[in-house]
């Protein structure tokens, strides 16, 4: 069904040299497992990403929907801010910030918040994004470090912000507060980081520039809608600070692409713990 391969020899995903099915490690870079019991075709054929990026648009597009369905009388539009889900169900499906966290203990949410949207163009706007920088973060680090990036910045630009809008409102912290932007961020940093690790100047000005005008946008307000910088910040913050750790010039090991299916299954799990505990 998945094209399995049992026998023969297959491609490195690391270093790109051929190696056995069953080897238990790569000769030539070390990694473990070199072989991904047989599913290395497989997964080369979901695309440099591995198929993250059809995940993300997907899970994202249902959960919105599901915003919208589970309090359609509290759905609005206002600026541009068109077909906006009610505080309440996004609270249910697990919106982080001040009041989840604070207020009700609903920690996890650091984790589920990157996949909900607050509207029609954020939800669009955040995806198309999403298409531009995850396969090119993948081709970079591989597309388990990049989940993990995707994945932690995530949850340090929402604990930013959350910890602000709890500590210091005045500046603007979030007491609600959703999106993939904050995992964006972590991306962008991430293409930051392997410009100046790799001496890339082209892929490192472009994500900066990329990063800053985001950023500056951010600080516009426009009718019925609002961002959350500090969120942003965070991202970049943890997505940096990760990549340094991952290091993008030592190739991607299999322990990378289990801590991607781990980061995954928590999110998974985050979603479900804010559905069953939102009444």
């Amino acid at each position: 069904m998945f094209g399995r391969k049992k026998t023969g020899a297959v491609v490195c995903p690391s270093c790109g040299r051929l190696v056995g099915v069953s080897d238990k490690e790569c000769l030539n870079c070390g990694r473990r497992n070199p072989g991904m019991w047989g599913l290395t075709g497989a997964l080369r054929g979901l695309g440099r990403d591995a198929g993250f990026v059809q995940l993300v648009i997907g899970a994202s597009i249902l959960l919105y929907g599901a915003a919208l369905f589970l309090d359609r009388g509290g759905v609005t539009s206002s600026g541009l801010s068109l077909l906006q889900p009610s505080p309440r169900s996004l609270f249910d499906l697990g919106a982080s910030g001040a009041v989840p966290v604070f207020g009700y203990g609903r920690w996890w949410t650091f984790l589920s918040a990157g996949w909900l949207h607050a509207g029609l163009l954020h939800i669009l706007f955040n995806m198309m994004w999403v298409r531009q920088l995850a396969p090119e973060t993948a081709e970079l680090y591989g597309p388990g470090r990049m989940v993990i990036i995707y994945t932690i910045a995530g949850v340090t630009g929402f604990l930013l912000s959350t910890l602000v809008g709890i500590f210091a409102p005045f500046l603007g912290g979030a007491q609600l507060t959703v999106g993939a932007s904050a995992p964006l961020f972590g991306l962008l940093a991430a293409l930051v980081y392997y410009g100046r690790r790799a001496g890339s100047r082209h892929i490192g000005s472009q994500a900066w520039t990329y990063a800053i005008i985001l950023f500056a946008i951010g600080f516009f307000r426009f009718r019925g809608m609002r961002t959350d910088n500090w969120a942003h910040a965070g991202g970049f913050a943890g997505g940096y600070l990760v990549s340094r750790w991952l290091d993008p010039l030592i190739p991607e090991k299999g322990d990378h692409l289990i801590a991607a299916v781990v980061c995954l299954a928590a999110t998974v799990l985050a979603i479900i713990a804010s559905l069953l505990l939102g009444q």
